[in-house]
């Protein structure tokens, strides 16, 4: 299967330091590879009814931006979680969409659950400082849900930048950008899975 890159764009800003982020890694990519970009902000999700208990979920339909980010979802062999650290995890609006993956889950006859199995996750972000370790968090949102679904987990490309156009400074990041897509991708684990 060729390869097709779905970007999540999960910030409430456009044009921010984690969307620059995200399409500096993607300009990498060779370009045989299809590459879609979606703004959460332009395909707003109706609230999250957790219905696992109550009844089965419906399918939504394509032209609708539920069904749209589900049809995006499904036809990518990479999906790249593209949001800004907020209050030390993933924006809401990626909150959000995650929150569908578990309505999608329940969709009789989809198969959300083995037709991700084996594709890759990955995330993109920037963070207003200098110290890492305050996005694990979100770098534990990632790979949990990877992990979950049998997904492969590439990763989190990790950014410095507050004010708009701050994470071009960041020098360190921006070479990490030109390889982070390179590469085979493990399975993800959950933390507490032995080696």
């Amino acid at each position: 299967m060729n390869r097709r890159f779905l970007f999540v764009l999960g910030s409430a800003r456009t044009e921010g330091n984690t969307e620059f982020l995200a399409r500096a890694a993607a300009e990498q990519l060779p370009s045989d590879v299809e590459r879609e970009w979606l703004r959460l902000t332009e395909l707003p999700l109706p609230g999250f009814a957790d219905l696992r208990h109550d009844s089965d979920h419906v399918r939504p339909a394509s032209d609708t931006p539920a069904g749209r980010l589900l049809d995006a979802t499904l036809a990518a062999t990479d999906v790249v979680i593209a949001s800004p650290l907020y209050w030390y995890s993933v924006s809401y609006l990626t909150k959000h969409y995650l929150d569908h993956w578990s309505g999608w889950l329940r969709i009789p006859g989809l198969g959300f659950k083995e037709h991700m199995a084996g594709r890759t996750l990955w995330g993109v972000t920037a963070l207003a400082g200098a110290n890492p370790a305050v996005a694990d968090p979100l770098v534990g949102t990632l790979n949990n849900s990877a992990a979950y679904m049998g997904m492969r987990f590439g990763g989190v490309l990790l950014g410095n930048g507050s004010a708009p156009g701050d994470v071009r400074k960041d020098t360190d990041a921006l070479a990490r950008a030109k390889t982070f897509f390179a590469g085979e991708a493990p399975l993800a684990r959950f933390p507490h899975q032995e080696d």
